[in-house]
């Protein structure tokens, strides 16, 4: 076989499917496994939702549509957009996307020459890393420090810019740590970008989901008009994964272009998918606040029965679904760790170094299940290694 095109030896996958893969390898021989890898709400899609779906297909709104985005749910992110961060976009900034991730490869693909610099946070999502690894672009990490509480630290970012340095990607609330950046940290760092010359990313895909903080967007200093670019979606605080629908806002120039990419790889994103996205938006709000109740008091549980495992200490997350405990002082790295909490405690959670080099010495615990998997989890792993 000949050899694959360079960039396909560069792109690389989630270590979330892996360990999902290992844990359904284990249920197959008959053991019984728990479920901490999949960052996925437990909670089904609220039912108003899925019903405008159902109306919208009964009534045939099932053919193409325009590449960038139905007029109806481009004018509902509109109005989110202007309650949520304060400021109106007009239409052309806005595309609707089949998910959150077609945002992150579009924007680095319209934004970034190969052999020029992108600066994002480690640990961190991986399709970041990957998608910089893939358009051979110059890879420089942020290393997040538990002693910051995991929060990207301006001075770091300054430290790191170059005359190459193309884009600065921030991700507030965080996955894989669940930190959640200051107003002055984000104000710095849109400070730093627009004295550079630099774009900012923003992946606001957690904006709705926080505990005692507040949300922060970069996007405020200059609308979305000149230099920065957000994400959301409705995957996680709607519980609409498998729906597979998110937008990005910014500069109407970025995202004419992007609307080319959508039509050349995607065509548009699913007719009937955004009339439920309409909903969502439009509609009732207290399914997620209901959701929001239970993981407040499953972080809660989760941190506390963490942090009694010896050699365990973890923080508490102010936003997202997910607990990111120390486990350096066990004398394992992360994926012994891991390896050893899946086949000895039959419990399934993913290594810190899935997310990055900067996660070596923790782990990530997506806690989106019940109180009493949380209890039987720590009570397991305290067991395990006993």
């Amino acid at each position: 076989m000949k050899k694959l095109a360079n960039g396909m030896y560069r792109i690389l996958g989630e270590g979330a499917f892996e360990y999902l893969a290992k844990a359904q390898s284990l249920e197959r021989e008959g053991k019984k496994v728990l479920h901490f890898e999949i960052g996925q709400p437990d909670f089904p899609t609220p039912q108003h939702i899925k019903e405008s779906a159902y109306e919208a297909i009964e009534s045939n709104f099932t053919g193409y549509v325009s590449a960038t985005g139905i007029l109806e749910l481009k004018q509902a992110v509109q109005d989110e957009i202007e309650l949520s961060r304060g400021f109106r976009p007009s239409i052309e900034q806005i595309l609707i996307l089949p998910g959150a991730k077609p945002g992150i490869f579009f924007t680095m693909l319209s934004l970034v020459n190969q052999g020029e610099e992108i600066i994002y946070p480690d640990p961190g999502f991986p399709t970041y890393g990957s998608v910089v690894k893939y358009i051979g672009a110059g890879d420089v990490p942020i290393t997040l420090k538990e002693e910051n509480e995991f929060r990207l630290n301006p001075s770091d970012i300054e430290e790191k810019i170059t005359p190459k340095t193309k884009l600065i990607i921030l991700n507030s609330p965080q996955n894989p740590t669940g930190s959640v950046m200051t107003k002055e940290e984000i104000e710095k760092i849109a400070e730093i970008a627009e004295e550079n010359d630099i774009f900012v990313f923003s992946d606001e895909i957690y904006s709705k989901m926080l505990y005692e903080s507040t949300f922060h967007t970069p996007s405020v200093r200059d609308e979305a008009k000149d230099r920065t670019v957000i994400l959301d979606g409705f995957s996680k605080s709607y519980s609409m994964t498998g729906w597979r629908l998110g937008y990005v806002v910014g500069p109407e120039e970025i995202i004419e272009k992007m609307g080319t990419l959508m039509i050349n790889s995607l065509s548009c994103t699913t007719s009937f998918v955004q009339k439920a996205g309409i909903t969502a938006l439009k509609g009732t709000q207290e399914p997620l606040r209901e959701m929001m109740k239970a993981f407040l008091e499953r972080r809660n549980a989760i941190v506390k029965g963490l942090n009694e495992i010896p050699n365990f200490t973890c923080l508490s997350p102010q936003g997202a679904f997910y607990a990111f405990p120390n486990i350096t002082n066990t004398g394992m790295n992360s994926r012994e760790i891991a390896d050893h909490i899946l086949y000895k405690a039959g419990v399934c959670c993913l290594p810190g170094s899935a997310f990055g080099p900067g996660g070596e010495g923790y782990l990530r615990f997506s806690y989106a299940t019940s109180i009493a998997n949380i209890s039987q989890a720590v009570a397991q792993i305290k067991e395990s290694f006993g």
